[in-house]
């Protein structure tokens, strides 16, 4: 009976957990609502080194996949005894599993200011195994608002939710984090984190877990193309204004040997040029390079408020307004006029395809 409690308490958990869209504005704006500060999420289109240059400090990765069950014959490790500060939960709640894997990420990434939300969680989950650390989100009343308020609007109320079969579409994020010198595949399904290989000192974390993904995606190769691949970095407008601040300093730099003052000592290896050509030269670089970020922040800008935008589109129910509309134009003897002139294109367009295929 205990056991039967436990299912019945797992359900009506998946129940209150709704699907959400993998999109970077919404995981963005997730985070966001946990109370970390600092951080957005960008989709990856590939997996060459100047793509993840673009989006440098990346925390961790986030994978999105047709999950399909197989075997996978990579040893997982005792997260409570071989890695203890590594946080890993098992997923226990299907539609959790998006929030998870940010979680995964956001957990175990010392550089982020997590906020009181997720400091007091990671602070009282601390010593649960992971099958009680997936518990513990699942029955995290801050973490389920935040991700419910991206429910999609249902414009109709079903009875019963339908029970995955085989041949439904289902589909599973796993993060991939850089942890205490080694990279970590964290797949909630698994019993623990897979451990992908050591970073070595002055070596990048992505280069070992590039091969990973890279090799999961080769084996759904010819069946399956729909994969989405999210890092989660430090937020964009505050690296970019950082860089911004040092070329700043560099033109001043630039600017005062010009007017023949004494020169200043600028960070990250600046060197000024030689002869009034040379400096001359150096302010147009210098002075472009500033233009471009001025221009980048102001992309970054734009950016977050079209994610605004399309979050609140997102969870509005258009429903009403559409059955309003059809109601006001067969009031106004509009309605029928409109379908029977689709119809008609309906109908010519078929007769035209017709008889293009029949002159082949």
């Amino acid at each position: 009976s205990t056991s039967l409690g436990l299912q019945g308490a797992l359900g009506v958990m998946a129940e209150s957990w709704c699907t959400i869209e993998s999109d970077p504005g919404v995981f963005t704006e997730l985070i966001d609502r946990f109370g970390v500060r600092g951080v957005q999420v960008e989709e990856l289109v590939s997996l060459d080194d100047a793509e993840f240059g673009r989006h440098r400090p990346i925390y961790g990765l986030v994978f999105l996949f047709k999950y399909r069950k197989e075997e996978d014959p990579r040893p997982s490790i005792d997260v409570m005894t071989e890695e203890p500060g590594l946080f890993f939960a098992n997923q226990v709640i299907p539609n959790a599993c998006a929030t998870q894997a940010i979680l995964a990420v956001l957990l175990n990434t010392p550089e982020i200011e997590l906020g009181a939300t997720l400091t007091e969680f990671k602070s009282f989950s601390g010593d649960f195994a992971p099958d009680l650390k997936g518990l513990a989100i699942s029955n995290s009343e801050e973490m389920r608002t935040a991700h419910n308020s991206f429910a999609r609007a249902e414009p109709f109320v079903m009875e019963e939710s339908k029970v995955a079969t085989e041949k439904d579409e289902v589909y599973h994020f796993i993060a991939y984090v850089p942890f205490n010198g080694k990279v970590y595949e964290l797949d909630g399904l698994k019993q623990g984190p897979i451990p992908l290989g050591a970073v070595g000192e002055g070596e990048d974390w992505l280069g070992v877990a590039r091969p990973a993904i890279q090799e999961r995606i080769r084996r759904y190769e010819g069946t399956e193309i729909r994969f989405n691949l999210m890092a989660i970095i430090r937020n964009r407008t505050e690296t970019l204004t950082d860089k911004l601040r040092v070329r700043e300093a560099e033109l001043q730099a630039v600017e005062v040997a010009q007017g023949g003052g004494e020169a200043m000592e600028v960070t990250g290896g600046f060197e000024l040029a030689s002869g009034a050509d040379g400096l001359a030269a150096q302010h147009v670089a210098v002075s472009q390079a500033i233009l471009d970020l001025k221009g980048e922040i102001q992309e970054e800008a734009h950016k977050f408020e079209n994610w605004k935008v399309e979050n609140i589109r997102r969870k509005h129910n258009y429903i009403p307004f559409v059955v309003t509309l059809f109601k006001l134009l067969a009031q106004h003897g509009h309605l029928r006029p409109m379908i029977e002139k689709a119809n008609t294109t309906r109908a010519e367009q078929q007769a035209s395809r017709d008889k293009a295929a029949a002159a082949k």
